[in-house]
C-alpha cells in the first residue's frame, strides 16, 4: 500500500484522469460518452448529463494548474466546447440538465445544483484559458440562477425549474432526496461555484450573495447542538428531515472555510475555521474500523453503513482540514486510515478509477464506473488538496 503523501496523491491523480483520457471521450458525437458500467463496458447510447460533464471540465481544469501538463488542458478545452455549444439554452437562458448520446436536448429541465457545477467548471477553465466568453458564460447563469431561483422573500435558492423557468412540481435532485423546496445539497454547490466564480470576477453581486449563502448555513443548515448539518427545508424553512449525510457534513466543514478564504473575511474566516474542526469532530463516530466513512444516519443511529467513493474522498480533505487547523494528531491518524481503505478497497488497478462502493456486508458495488454522478470530481479533487497540503 502506498504512504500517503504528495507523490502518491499525484500518481493516483494521474492515474484517475488517465481513464477519463483513455476511455471516455466520444470521437464520434463529440465530448464525453455518458456512461461506463461497473465491468467497464462503454454504454455509447448512454445520454449525457450536465452535472458529469461540468465536473470533467473543473477536473481537467484544475489538474493542469496543478501539475501543468499540458494534455490536460486540451481535455479540459474539449470538455469546454462541449459544454457551450450543446448544453446551452440559448432561447430560455441556463443549461439542459441532459442530451442524447448525439448532443441532442433529451431532459430540458433547469436544476439550480447543475447551473452550478457549471459556473464552477467554467470559472476553472477560465483560470486556465483566459477565454472571457467562460467567465461571461459563468455570469450569465450566476443571473440565471439569481434572477428565478433566489427566494427574495424567504432567502435561499428553489430547487428545480422546467425549461423556461417556471418551478417544478418534483424537485427531487434525484430518486434518493426528498421533494421538498430547499436543500442543503443544492446550496452547498452554489457557494461552492460562487466561490469559484468570485476569484476570477471579483464581482461585488457575487461577493454579496456568496456572503449570504455562508450565512445560511451559519444560521440555517448547521445543528449548532451536533455541528452537523439538516439536509431538507421547505420554502418557509421549516424542517422536513432528520436524516444526516456524513459525507456532506465532512464536505461542508472544509469548503465553507475555503469560501470565507475567498471572501477574505476575518470574522468568518475564524468561525468556520473552528466550526471545520468541530464537524470534523462529530463526524469521527461515524468511520468503521476500517477507515472507511459510514454513508448516512439520524441522531443516535447510523442507518446506511454503506461506503460510497465519494465521502472517503471528502472526508480526506476534511480531516487534513482539520488536522491542518488544530494540530490534533486524531485528524491525522484517522486521514491515512481513510486511504487505506482507498487504496485497498475502492481504486480499480486493473482496469482504472474508482469503483461507486463497498457495501455493510463487504461487496462491492455494481453500479457505474463513470456515468451522470460518477466523474473524476470528488477524488480527483481530493488529490489535488491532497497535493497541496501534503509535503
Amino acid at each position: 500500500m502506498k504512504e500517503f503523501n504528495k507523490i502518491a496523491c499525484t500518481e493516483e491523480l494521474k492515474a484517475i484522469l488517465a481513464y477519463w483520457m483513455r476511455d471516455m471521450v466520444d470521437a464520434v458525437h463529440g465530448g464525453y460518452l455518458g456512461r461506463i458500467d461497473a465491468q467497464d463496458r462503454i454504454d455509447e447510447s448512454a445520454g449525457k448529463g450536465l452535472v458529469l460533464n461540468s465536473r470533467i471540465l473543473w477536473a481537467f481544469s484544475a489538474a493542469y494548474q496543478t501539475l501543468g501538463e499540458g494534455e490536460y488542458e486540451v481535455y479540459a478545452t474539449r470538455a469546454y466546447d462541449y459544454l457551450v455549444e450543446r448544453f446551452m439554452d440559448h432561447e430560455s437562458g441556463g443549461m439542459y440538465w441532459m442530451l442524447d448520446h448525439m448532443g441532442q436536448p433529451l431532459d430540458t429541465k433547469k436544476q439550480i445544483y447543475a447551473q452550478a457545477f457549471a459556473i464552477y467548471g467554467l470559472s476553472e477553465y477560465y483560470k486556465v484559458s483566459q477565454d472571457p466568453r467562460a467567465r461571461d458564460t459563468a455570469m450569465d447563469l450566476f443571473d440565471a440562477i439569481e434572477r428565478y431561483s433566489f427566494d427574495t422573500v424567504s432567502n435561499g435558492y428553489f430547487e428545480a425549474f422546467d425549461r423556461e423557468w417556471n418551478l417544478l412540481d418534483d424537485l427531487r435532485l434525484s430518486d434518493k432526496d426528498a421533494n421538498e423546496a430547499k436543500t442543503m445539497n443544492t446550496h452547498l454547490h452554489v457557494l461552492e461555484a460562487y466561490s469559484n466564480l468570485y476569484k476570477v470576477t471579483q464581482d461585488q453581486r457575487v461577493y454579496t450573495q456568496l456572503r449570504n449563502l455562508m450565512e445560511l448555513f451559519l444560521d440555517k443548515f448547521l445543528n449548532p447542538k451536533t455541528y452537523q448539518y439538516e439536509l431538507f427545508f421547505d420554502e418557509d424553512w421549516n424542517l422536513k428531515s432528520n436524516e444526516i449525510s456524513y459525507g456532506h457534513d465532512i464536505e461542508t466543514a472544509w469548503l465553507l472555510y475555503e469560501a470565507a478564504a475567498t471572501l477574505e473575511d476575518e470574522d468568518l474566516l475564524e468561525r468556520t475555521g473552528v466550526l471545520a474542526v468541530q464537524t470534523v469532530e462529530a463526524t469521527l463516530p461515524f468511520f468503521d474500523t476500517d477507515g472507511a466513512l459510514f454513508n448516512a444516519g439520524v441522531p443516535g443511529q447510523i442507518e446506511d453503513k454503506d461506503k460510497h467513493w465519494w465521502p472517503q474522498a471528502e472526508a480526506l480533505v476534511g480531516l487534513v482540514n482539520a488536522y491542518q487547523l488544530s494540530g490534533r494528531e486524531i485528524f491525522w491518524a484517522q486521514a491515512k486510515k481513510c486511504w487505506g481503505f482507498i487504496q485497498q478497497q475502492l481504486i480499480d488497478r486493473h482496469h482504472g478509477e474508482w469503483i461507486w462502493g463497498i457495501y455493510a456486508d463487504g461487496s462491492q458495488m455494481q453500479e457505474d464506473k463513470a456515468g451522470p454522478w460518477k466523474c473524476p470530481y470528488h477524488n480527483g479533487r481530493a488529490m489535488i488538496e491532497m497535493i497541496k497540503r501534503l509535503d
